[in-house]
């Protein structure tokens, strides 16, 4: 038995986020590990600010370093998942569900030591106009020499490729469970228009079913 799951917004991609997550940066103090070389800049008592912070990984392993960790993202589910691993780990993370264009909303200027963005999160603002908008929400609320700090897909190597189907060639296990990773892209001719990626997480069972959750993505 097949069952499908198709939602906007990373609310499906909740549930199985971790299958997208590479072994190296699933254990939070191992993804807080790998900015040590930003992170060797800030008091061991920091305020940080994690935007889009996915289900939390991030978040939980700076808060594990005894920094102050405020995480953010536009999914609900997001942060229900970035909560609950938090009380899992014992770890103090504050949680706020908000857009990029909501942060002024939320908190005051020039509050924070550094501000996350990793993973390829800003390419889901709309256009340039919306990258620009995610920027300067971001950096209004970083304290005078505190550091915005940013990651994401090398589209220059994306793009030569064109509109494809990538599935993954081994099976990723989670939680006492396999899955196959399957990423469609829909290459836009020019720079400026509309990307799309789905994203299909395949989980498998020992009897046999797979639940597919799925997702398409704009950039």
């Amino acid at each position: 038995m097949t069952e499908v799951v198709v939602v906007g917004g990373y609310d499906a991609l909740a549930e199985a986020y971790e299958w997208l997550i590479s072994d190296a940066k699933l254990a939070p103090v191992e993804f807080a590990s790998s900015f040590d070389d930003v992170l060797g800049v800030l008091p061991s008592n920091a305020h940080v600010l994690n935007c889009s912070c996915g289900t939390g990984q991030l978040a939980v392993g700076l808060a594990g370093r005894g920094m102050r960790v405020v995480e953010t993202d536009a999914s609900e589910a997001m942060v229900r998942r970035t909560a609950e691993l938090s009380e899992k780990c014992r770890a103090s993370v504050r949680t706020v569900r908000a857009n990029w264009h909501e942060l002024p909303d939320h908190f005051d200027d020039d509050t924070f030591d550094m501000v996350f963005c990793v993973d390829n999160s800003l390419h889901h603002a709309e256009g340039a106009r919306g990258r620009v908008a995610a920027l300067e929400a971001m950096s209004r609320l970083l304290r005078r020499g505190g550091r915005l700090v940013l990651t994401s897909r090398t589209w220059e190597l994306v793009r030569p490729r064109g509109t494809r189907l990538d599935i993954g060639d081994r099976l990723v296990r989670r939680n006492g469970r396999n899955a196959v990773v399957v990423y469609r892209w829909d290459i836009a001719p020019n720079w400026a228009d509309e990307h799309r990626t789905e994203i299909v997480i395949a989980q498998l069972d020992a009897a046999g079913s797979v639940l597919a959750r799925s997702e398409l993505l704009s950039s």
